[in-house]
């Protein structure tokens, strides 16, 4: 396990909010994630950071953080099977995939999420979600310090959210999901064609977390930000994207408070003219 004092965090949240640790913790296995909490330590989980909102500048606490660690990989070009640690990215597994023939993950390519990020949230697009692809999920329950599975068939899946999601004492160890044979240029293209519509559609010359809302029941997030006229709506150095009114984006050092201000001057609009309460799918630390 690597350790690190007051680390910066600004590369590490994809807002690219400047903001530091105490202390931060970058496990290589298994063991070393269950020894860091076995120490009791008050904790910060982080994985890729691409869905949070980092709420202050220094935090006087431990961060672990699976990114670009924590990462092995197994996989069965014949079966289709794959076994992966949480820290690995979706956009690695999705490469790992194409080169492997197997197909069921090409709409999380270009989506810079851990893999145990994704359970979490049951993150998604488009229609497919990855809990079409899961089997189970190896976790470390914090309650009782014992090492557990879980098979998808348990995890009540929701839209962006899942057993994991609301019940945070327990931490994504490792990942099981199986893959449907494929031809590798056809899962290819797919991808290539995945990432140019998304980066028709979404902003990718600022840093940004991706989409800020759930979507509500009945509506678009971004065709409600449409009509109330709140694209390019800023706050310091952050801003309602004006290519998609679902992206807030960092155009100028914003910091984590400018952020909260726009989800919150939204959200109040947004109640006003639709009586629609927004959900925030982006997690603030």
């Amino acid at each position: 396990m690597k350790i690190y004092s007051n680390f910066d965090l600004t590369n590490y949240n994809s807002y690219k909010i400047k903001a530091s640790c105490k202390t931060a913790f970058f496990p290589e296995n298994e063991e070393d994630v269950i020894n860091f909490y076995k120490t009791k330590k008050p904790f910060t989980l982080l994985g890729s950071g691409h869905n949070i909102i980092l709420s202050k500048e220094f935090y006087d606490t431990t961060f672990i953080i699976f990114n670009g660690n924590f990462n092995a990989i197994n996989i069965s070009s014949e079966t289709g099977d794959i076994q992966a640690e949480a820290g690995i990215t979706m956009l690695e597994i999705s490469e790992i995939a194409q080169t492997n023939s197997l197909s069921g993950v090409e709409i999380f390519y270009d989506i810079p999420s851990s893999l145990g990020g994704a359970v979490v949230m049951n993150a998604g697009a488009s229609g497919e979600e990855i809990k079409d692809v899961l089997v189970k999920v190896r976790y470390l329950d914090l309650i009782d310090m014992n090492v557990k599975e879980i098979h998808k068939e348990d995890m009540d899946f929701e839209y962006r959210n899942s057993f994991f999601q609301r019940n945070t004492d327990k931490v994504v160890l490792k990942v099981w999901l199986h893959l449907e044979k494929g031809s590798k240029e056809g899962i290819k293209n797919k991808m290539e064609r995945i990432k140019e519509q998304r980066w028709a559609k979404q902003p990718k010359d600022f840093p940004n977390a991706g989409s800020v809302f759930k979507r509500p029941k009945g509506y678009y997030v971004g065709a409600i930000i449409d009509e109330l006229n709140l694209k390019g709506y800023t706050v310091g150095g952050a801003k309602i994207s004006e290519k998609h009114g679902g992206f807030i984006i960092n155009f100028n050092n914003a910091s984590g408070n400018d952020i909260l201000q726009i989800i919150r001057d939204v959200k109040s609009k947004v109640m006003d003219y639709f009586g629609v309460d927004l959900e925030v799918e982006q997690r603030i630390i």
